[in-house]
């Protein structure tokens, strides 16, 4: 639109000039120019009206173009805020409605709550007339009420809680017992050791009666000296044919047992000569329990330990235990805590060579006071070996509390070892001793009838009084007679303790 104003302009101003030029040429020249400028004037200002029409055409025509556009776009603005307030419109409906819900609910909540706390005041009056009421018929107060009522939940809650240790105990046994199993089955197969339970030999064979003087010499010398190099005693008696060595060390018995053998073989008998055969044999029975040391060690593929450590271990295959020899049944040990560790993913390592050395306090208890397995751990200390060892040789008769997978698989080894059958064997004292204790630990309870140490000693049978102990109460009494006997008792293995309650029914026909 100002583009067509200026050329209008221009050609106004173009028109005012021509017309000024005439005007001095009509002053300054003749009428004919006059005449001829008049005539282009004429033409120069139609010619400029015409282009001022056809500017004015083409203004008016961009003039509507711009209109036409600008009324589009006003009414498209428009179209587009009629639908944003319709959906304004559309939300604040929305709002309004879900304001109105809430205040509904918000209403029905008062309600609600005024009638709960009308209903719980009526509760709390009901409560107390009932309380009142419970009161005057039962002639119990409050406090005397709610005893009755706690010890009856009470001991709803002990049978129930009897009843959930039982399941999970019956379940837990039964998995536990089934793993057990089959890791020592799989233990004791692969071990499969064919040792046989030994007896201390005390007794020496004469090859005749008349061997006994020579023995003795002339006024005891021979004797004499024999037990001074010794320190073993010998005892010659009315036995035919046989003298007993006494001595409370294993070694030395050995060593005074293969002397005498071979003075007797030799039948050169005097001190000087028994001297010389007892320390030759003292030689020959020390490099014995190295072998054997390094035997066992090899068997048991413990490797590194201390040339001491060697030696002890070597002294066991003197040494028995109830029968059974402790060498054996230290390489015995091994191999099950080794195959029980692997199967169970230990250290087979650390429990194979604590089992193999578990019972080397044994090599000097005669010597030193205390417990084999602390006397046990602290030599293993000495020698070089790790904590871990010496934690599992130290609790291994519980002498310290189990702490590892390991220790704990060393008490299991022993256990099966001097369990097994033929293994170890028990004097009829001591035996006797141990079945009487086991009867009088389970007869201690209140409740028990009679108590029964039946299949030597590994199972003991309770019967108990059928009025007084009800079946759960017989299921604690097993199990606090387990800890009686596991806390008072010390046995190979495990003892079964089994309770019986037995209700009779008896009458008469006449």
């Amino acid at each position: 639109m100002l583009d067509v104003l200026w050329i209008v302009l221009g050609a106004v101003i173009g028109l005012a000039a021509g017309t000024v030029l005439g005007i001095q040429w009509a002053r300054n020249g003749a009428k004919s120019f006059t005449q001829q400028m008049e005539t282009q004037s004429r033409l120069l200002l139609e010619e400029a009206r015409s282009q001022q029409k056809e500017i004015l055409l083409q203004a008016k025509d961009d003039a509507l173009r711009l209109r036409q556009e600008a009324e589009a776009e006003i009414k498209e603005s428009r179209q587009n805020l009629q639908k944003q307030e319709e959906r304004l419109q559309r939300k604040e409906e929305n709002l309004d409605r879900k304001l109105d819900g809430f205040e509904r609910r918000e209403r029905q909540i008062q309600h609600r709550e005024r009638n709960i706390e009308q209903l719980h005041q009526e509760a709390e009056h009901l409560k107390q007339e009932q309380g009142s009421e419970l009161e005057r018929i039962s002639a119990l107060n409050r406090e005397e009420a709610r005893a009755i009522i706690l010890e009856q939940v009470e001991n709803e809650a002990r049978d129930d809680a009897a009843r959930r240790i039982r399941e999970i105990e019956q379940s837990t046994r039964e998995d536990s017992e089934k793993l057990a199993r089959k890791i020592i089955g799989l233990a004791i197969q692969r071990c499969a050791p064919e040792y046989v339970a030994e007896v201390t030999v005390t007794t020496v064979n004469l090859p005749g009666e008349e061997l006994k003087g020579r023995i003795i010499g002339r006024e005891g010398r021979n004797i004499r000296a024999f037990e001074q190099i010794t320190g073993v005693d010998i005892i010659v008696d009315d036995t035919p044919e046989a003298v007993t060595l006494s001595s409370h060390d294993p070694v030395r018995r050995e060593i005074a047992r293969v002397a005498l053998t071979k003075l007797l073989k030799d039948g050169r008998i005097h001190p000087s000569r028994i001297e010389e055969v007892v320390q030759k044999t003292r030689v020959e029975v020390e490099q014995i329990m190295r072998e054997e040391g390094e035997r066992v060690a090899y068997e048991a593929n413990v490797q590194g330990l201390h040339p001491d450590l060697i030696k002890l271990l070597g002294r066991l295959k003197y040494r028995t235990s109830y029968g059974q020899n402790v060498l054996y049944h230290s390489l015995e040990c091994s191999l099950l805590a080794a195959h029980m560790a692997a199967e169970l993913g230990a250290n087979v390592n650390v429990a194979k060579t604590a089992a193999l050395l578990h019972d080397i306090g044994k090599a000097v208890d005669h010597e030193v006071q205390g417990p084999h397995a602390l006397i046990g751990a602290d030599i293993a200390r000495r020698l070089g070996r790790s904590a871990v060892i010496v934690h599992a040789i130290a609790a291994h008769h519980n002498d310290e509390e189990p702490q590892t997978i390991e220790a704990f698989l060393v008490q299991a080894a022993d256990a099966i070892s001097g369990a097994r059958p033929g293994a170890r064997r028990e004097t009829l004292d001591l035996y006797i001793k141990r079945l009487e204790a086991l009867e009088m630990v389970a007869a201690s309870f209140g409740g028990v009838q009679r108590a029964f140490a039946v299949q030597a000693g590994r199972e003991v049978r309770v019967m108990v009084q059928p009025d007084t102990l009800d079946d759960l109460a017989s299921i604690h009494l097993a199990r606090n007679v387990a800890k009686k006997i596991e806390e008072t008792l010390q046995y190979p293995g495990q003892i079964r303790v089994t309770v019986i309650r037995e209700t009779r029914a008896v009458d008469f026909a006449r």
